[in-house]
């Protein structure tokens, strides 16, 4: 073999050796997001997307941790910049794999949290991302539970915006969007429905309730969420946020 050739097969093993490292590593960051251990998670996961450059599920794998660091600050300035950083691994997943409704979807959740981190005229425009974006992940998988989530929440927020959203809806979007609460209903019904064991659904399901104007089967949701055991870093939010409304409904 030449020299040359003896030194093109050194790099393609090395590229090989790190390709297969990321193996371990993704099993190991999978085990930290399942302890709510974010930092340590996120870490390993750019850990790998080095060893594994270009793997669109470790990007998204990335962008799902960037956004849920941002309950772990309560800094705007750091909140903002998390949100943006998952928007952006985001959308490298989706270049690479567009197909995928879990990756889709990622980046209306992403454009959802960054809107939460803008003024009031942002938020309004990135809502229309928000709602484009989950429209395309369940037209990929009508029976994703989280497209269903995010287009549900949608709904119930958009129609129960105040004065002041309403007037900036008008004028981005051209007038105001067909968004109603029986369809916020509808569809958070069909993801608490597809995982019921996902204490967030049964929130927003409880959510969407109210603001369809039916208290009953809104505490029943709110209640049904508080019993039922965290499995994500987020539900822990998500129970907190169901027993504030039940503090208020009694």
């Amino acid at each position: 073999m030449k020299p040359h050739a003896w030194l093109l097969f050194a790099v393609l093993a090395a590229t090989a050796a790190a390709a297969d490292s990321a193996g371990p590593l993704v099993q190991q960051a999978l085990a930290a997001a399942a302890r709510f251990d974010t930092k340590a998670a996120l870490g390993l996961f750019l850990n790998a997307d080095a060893a594994r450059p270009n793997d669109p599920f470790i990007l998204q794998k990335i962008s799902e941790q960037y956004s849920d660091s941002m309950d772990d600050t309560h800094d705007p300035v750091e909140k903002k910049h998390l949100a943006e950083k998952a928007l952006a691994y985001a959308q490298r997943a989706v270049a690479l794999q567009p197909e995928s409704a879990v990756n889709v979807l990622s980046i209306a959740i992403s454009y959802g949290k960054l809107g939460l981190c803008s003024d009031t005229r942002t938020e309004v425009e990135y809502s229309r991302f928000v709602k484009d974006y989950a429209e395309r992940a369940l037209a990929l998988d009508p029976n994703y539970d989280w497209a269903c989530h995010v287009l549900g929440r949608w709904h119930y927020e958009v129609a129960s915006l105040g004065a002041t959203k309403r007037f900036f809806v008008k004028l981005i979007y051209g007038g105001l969007p067909p968004a109603s609460t029986a369809e916020a209903v509808r569809l958070l019904r069909r993801a608490s429905e597809l995982a019921p064991q996902t204490v967030a659904h049964h929130v927003d399901l409880g959510f969407a309730y109210l603001a369809d104007k039916q208290p009953g089967p809104a505490r029943a949701e709110f209640e049904r969420a508080v019993a039922m055991p965290p499995h994500e870093k987020y539900d822990i939010g998500e129970k907190a946020r169901a027993q504030a409304v039940l503090e208020k409904l009694k």
